[in-house]
């Protein structure tokens, strides 16, 4: 079972959190944007307080969440629940009245032809898993607020939410990091019909500034914001440009 915290009046916003944490990323954003939308927060399979999905693929983990949310809502994913909310507006659009990605990709993965993660780091990943969970746990955090001008604050910030609640699955850890290295859903975004915002930060390197404008080509019809001075979480280094960012976008949904 996916758990579901929910809060706020409105029109309905799905927040899906990113791979080694839970929906408690979100606190900063919350509050401020329950006054006006109704806000679910989930956790992902495997992670927080949800249960681990016995399918380790990303059909599979679409499914799981959006069974998990009773109406139709702007679906908002970081990183790896950017892959798993993009999923939802391609196989559910009658579920999907918006998509906002932060800081993903439709293929997190390095190719000859596309930037991403290289398959050296994401072994060294994959293999940590299995001698030091906690220590892998903690070099992604690192990793993902690397370049920020707050990255010793987002760290923290990053560790606090990851202690609030139980520890990720393990296996539901091997999991989403093989669904960052195997999903691509490049030939896909064509499909999707609803308004779609992406953000970005400018020195994120978990999704390098040159998969915007080849994700630019994509989906043509999509908008695009960069923090130029942010990492991989925007929405904890710039919290308040972020909120400001998102109710702009809900507006003009809702309109």
């Amino acid at each position: 079972m996916i758990h579901v915290e929910k809060s706020g009046n409105g029109p309905a916003l799905v927040l899906v959190h990113g791979w080694g944490l839970n929906s408690g990323v979100w606190a900063q954003v919350v509050e401020p944007l329950s006054a006006n939308f109704t806000i679910y927060r989930v956790d992902l399979p495997g992670f927080g307080f949800s249960e681990r999905c016995s399918e380790s693929n990303v059909e599979a983990w679409a499914k799981m969440v959006v069974d998990a949310v009773d109406e139709p809502a702007v679906w908002l994913g970081w990183s790896l629940g950017g892959l798993v909310a993009t999923q939802i507006a391609i196989d559910y659009p009658e579920k999907v009245n918006g998509l906002i990605t932060v800081a993903s990709s439709p293929s997190f993965a390095e190719s000859e032809e596309w930037p991403g993660i290289k398959s050296n780091v994401m072994n060294m990943f994959t293999q940590q898993l299995s001698h030091d969970f906690a220590l892998t746990l903690e070099r992604f955090l690192a990793i993902q607020a690397m370049g920020s001008d707050s990255a010793k604050r987002d760290i923290k910030a990053l560790k606090a939410v990851l202690e609030q609640r139980p520890l990720p699955n393990k296996q539901s850890l091997h999991d989403g990091l093989q669904l960052l290295n195997d999903v691509d859903l490049r030939t896909k975004l064509h499909q999707i019909e609803q308004p779609f915002l992406r953000i970005y930060g400018r020195l994120d390197s978990l999704v390098p500034q040159k998969v915007i404008t080849l994700v630019d080509d994509l989906t043509p019809k999509s908008s695009k914001v960069i923090f130029a001075k942010a990492s991989h979480a925007p929405f904890i280094s710039h919290t308040e440009e972020f909120i400001s960012v998102i109710r702009e976008f809900l507006e003009s949904v809702k309109a």
